[in-house]
């Protein structure tokens, strides 16, 4: 972990984020006593679980249906 003053994180704010970004944490301080710290995100992906939405989504039966043809129309831009 390491300690900069808040001019210094000012002034080299830019290498303390690569630092970050490459797993160190830093420590800001202002008059000596730290005063924030700067962390690199952590996303976490939760894995699929099929079948989670099951009996949530319903489909017409006729969603395979030809659109009628004043619709389809509209799409082809007639």
């Amino acid at each position: 972990m390491h300690i900069v003053n808040i001019h210094d994180a000012k002034t080299h704010f830019s290498k303390l984020i690569d630092s970050v970004m490459n797993g160190e944490e830093i420590i800001i301080a202002k008059a000596g006593k730290p005063a924030a710290k700067l962390v690199p995100i952590t996303t976490v992906k939760s894995k699929r679980k099929p079948g989670a939405l099951k009996g949530k989504i319903k489909m017409a039966k006729d969603f395979n249906a030809p659109l009628p043809d004043d619709l389809l129309d509209q799409f082809e831009g007639k």
